[in-house]
C-alpha cells in the first residue's frame, strides 16, 4: 500500500513539474478538488477527447453529437430524480472532525482484502513459474476463495443497505468491520447521513424574481431533453445515438485522489436509443465495443476489468463499470448502463410533451429504451498519465524517468534538436519545425547537451526526437529517436513527416478495435 501511495505522489508531482496539471488558484493556496490543465495537460486532454469522438461519432453513421448548455430548466432535475435522490452517504469521525463517504470507507476496506488476493497470486506465480495458471488458482485456492467470499458478503450487504436507505446498517457495518479513520485511527463515528451533491445558483436580475437553477451534475439530461429535436432534424432511425462531451459539477464533500474525484469535471457520454426489448443485446454490444476502445491504447489488458453492479440505479435494468488499475487500486473508469425508458418517460410526465419515436417498420409509436456509455475525461487522463509514468533502469547503470503516453495521445509529437547552436544547424532545425507544425504539435529545444534534452523530452512524454547534426548539411538526413525503445535511426528529412504520421495517426490505433 505504501508503494502505491509513493507512486501516486510521483504522478501528482510529475504532472505539475512537466506542465500537465496545476492546483487551481494556487497563488491563493488553491481550491480543494479543483484543478487547472496546464500547457501539456490541455493538449493531452484534447487528444483523449478527440480519440473518443472519432471512435464514437465519426466512425458511426447512426451517432451524432450535440453540445447542450450547462444551465437547464430546474424541472429537468426534478424529472431526472437528482433533486430528490442525488445523494452521497456521509459519516463524520468525532475525534478527527473529518468527513468521509461511508460507502468508500467500506470499499477501501475491501480493496485491502483484494491486495491480499494479489499477494497470494504473485507468490503462487513465483512458485510455479511458467506453469502457473492464474484463472485456475483464483478459482480453486482456499485462501483466495475465502477472501473473495468475504468481499462479496460485505459489498452485497452494503449494496442492499444503500438500496433500502438503511443508513443505520451502513454504520453498523463500518463498526463491525472495525474500520478506522485513515488519518487518526479513531473508530468514533457519527451516524450516516445523506448529502445532496448539486450546486445551486440563481438565474435572474433580482432576488425577488430569480429562479433557482443548478449547475448540471451530469451531461446525459441535455441529450434526453433534445432527443426529439435531434431525431426529427437529423431524420434519425432507431437505433441511433447522441453523444456529448462537456463539464459537469458535483459538490463532492469528500473529493480526493487528485483528479479522480473533482467538483468540476468533464464527461464523455453517449446515449443510444433502441427498440424496447433489444436493450440487453445492445448493452452487451456496447460493453464489448467500449472495452476494445480502451485496449486499443495498449495500456495492458490486465489493467482493466468489468464490475457488474449488484445495486442498480432506479433507472437501470443492467449496469457495469469498466474498472482500471489506478495507483490506488481498481476503480471505475467508465460506466455502461441500460437505462430503460425511465428518462424519456420522466421528461414526458414533467413537461407534458410527447417524447416518442414513430417506427415506420411496424407502424407504431413508442418511447425508446436507452443504453448509455459514460466515461470521465479527467479519470481517463489520470489512467493514461499514471500508467505512462515509469522509472527505467538502463544498461549503463543509470536510470531514466519516462512518460510513455500512447503516441496518438501525446501532447507534443516530436521535438527538433540542433546538435549545437551554430554552424547553420538551428536554421535547418527551425525549417523542419515550420514544416511539421502544420500537422503536429512540435517543439524546438537547443538548451543543454543533447543527452539531457533526450531525457527532458522522455519525461515530458514526447514520442520522437529529431536531431539535426553536421552530417545533415551534407546528406539532408536527421537522426530520429523513439522515446519508448530509445532506438535511433537515420532518415531523410523528406521522410520524417510520413514516419511520424504512421505512428500517431488515429486510424492506425483505432483499427485495433475492429
Amino acid at each position: 500500500m505504501a508503494k502505491q501511495e509513493d507512486q501516486f505522489k510521483k504522478v501528482i508531482s510529475h504532472a505539475k513539474e512537466y506542465g500537465y496539471i496545476f492546483q487551481s488558484s494556487e497563488i491563493y493556496d488553491g481550491l480543494s478538488a479543483v484543478y487547472d490543465y496546464a500547457q501539456n495537460g490541455v493538449e493531452l486532454k484534447k487528444n483523449i477527447r478527440d480519440y473518443w469522438w472519432k471512435a464514437m461519432v465519426q466512425m458511426h453513421e447512426n451517432i451524432v453529437g450535440i453540445d447542450a448548455s450547462i444551465l437547464m430548466h430546474p424541472t429537468t432535475w426534478k424529472a431526472s430524480g437528482h433533486v430528490d435522490a442525488f445523494n452521497d452517504p456521509l459519516i463524520d469521525n468525532k475525534d478527527s472532525k473529518k468527513r468521509y463517504r461511508a460507502d468508500v470507507l467500506v470499499e477501501d476496506y475491501c480493496a485491502k482484502i483484494e491486495a491480499k488476493i494479489d499477494k497470494e497470486v504473485k507468490k503462487a506465480a513465483k512458485r510455479f513459474g511458467d506453469a502457473f495458471n492464474k484463472e485456475e488458482f483464483v478459482s480453486t485456492n482456499a485462501r483466495v476463495l475465502g477472501y473473495q467470499e468475504k468481499i462479496n458478503t460485505i459489498l452485497g450487504r452494503l449494496a442492499k443497505s444503500l438500496e433500502n436507505e438503511d443508513l443505520a446498517d451502513v454504520k453498523a457495518l463500518i463498526e463491525e468491520l472495525e474500520i478506522a479513520d485513515p488519518l487518526t485511527g479513531s473508530k468514533n463515528w457519527t451516524d450516516v447521513k445523506q448529502f445532496n451533491l448539486m450546486f445551486g445558483t440563481q438565474l435572474g436580475a433580482s432576488a425577488d424574481s430569480a429562479m433557482e437553477v443548478y449547475l448540471r451534475p451530469e451531461t446525459a439530461q441535455g441529450i434526453f431533453v433534445n432527443f426529439l429535436n435531434v431525431q426529427k432534424t437529423g431524420r434519425m432511425k432507431i437505433p441511433f445515438g447522441i453523444a456529448q462531451t462537456g463539464k459537469a459539477f458535483r459538490n463532492e464533500i469528500v473529493a480526493r485522489q487528485f483528479i479522480f474525484r473533482m467538483r468540476e469535471f468533464e464527461q464523455m457520454e453517449m446515449q443510444f436509443f433502441v427498440k424496447p426489448g433489444s436493450q440487453k443485446e445492445w448493452y452487451k454490444k456496447w460493453k464489448e465495443t467500449r472495452l476494445k476502445w480502451h485496449l486499443s491504447l495498449g495500456m495492458g489488458e490486465d489493467n482493466y476489468r468489468f464490475h457488474d453492479h449488484e445495486k442498480l440505479a432506479h433507472y437501470a435494468d443492467a449496469a457495469a463499470d469498466i474498472e482500471f488499475k489506478f495507483p490506488f487500486g481498481f476503480k471505475e473508469l467508465e460506466g455502461i448502463h441500460s437505462r430503460t425508458d425511465f428518462d424519456l418517460k420522466a421528461h414526458e410526465e414533467f413537461s407534458g410533451k410527447k417524447l416518442q419515436y414513430f417506427d415506420p417498420e411496424d407502424n407504431s409509436s413508442y418511447v425508446p429504451y436507452v443504453v448509455e456509455t459514460s466515461i470521465g475525461l479527467d479519470r481517463m487522463f489520470l489512467a493514461v498519465f499514471s500508467k505512462a509514468l515509469q522509472e527505467e533502469a538502463l544498461e549503463n547503470g543509470t536510470s531514466r524517468t519516462v512518460l510513455k503516453i500512447p503516441a496518438v495521445l501525446a501532447p507534443t509529437k516530436a521535438a527538433v534538436l540542433p546538435l549545437v547552436k551554430k554552424d547553420g544547424l538551428p536554421e535547418v532545425a527551425r525549417k523542419i519545425v515550420e514544416d511539421l507544425k502544420w500537422d503536429f504539435i512540435v517543439s524546438y529545444d537547443e538548451k543543454d547537451a543533447v543527452g539531457r534534452r533526450y531525457r527532458r523530452q522522455d519525461a515530458a512524454g514526447t514520442p520522437f526526437c529529431i536531431t539535426v547534426d553536421h552530417d545533415t548539411l551534407e546528406d539532408d538526413s536527421v537522426t530520429i529517436r523513439h522515446r519508448d525503445t530509445m532506438e535511433q535511426k537515420r532518415v531523410k528529412i523528406s521522410e520524417v513527416k510520413a514516419l511520424i504520421k504512421e505512428e500517431v495517426d488515429m486510424r492506425t490505433w483505432l483499427l485495433k478495435t475492429k
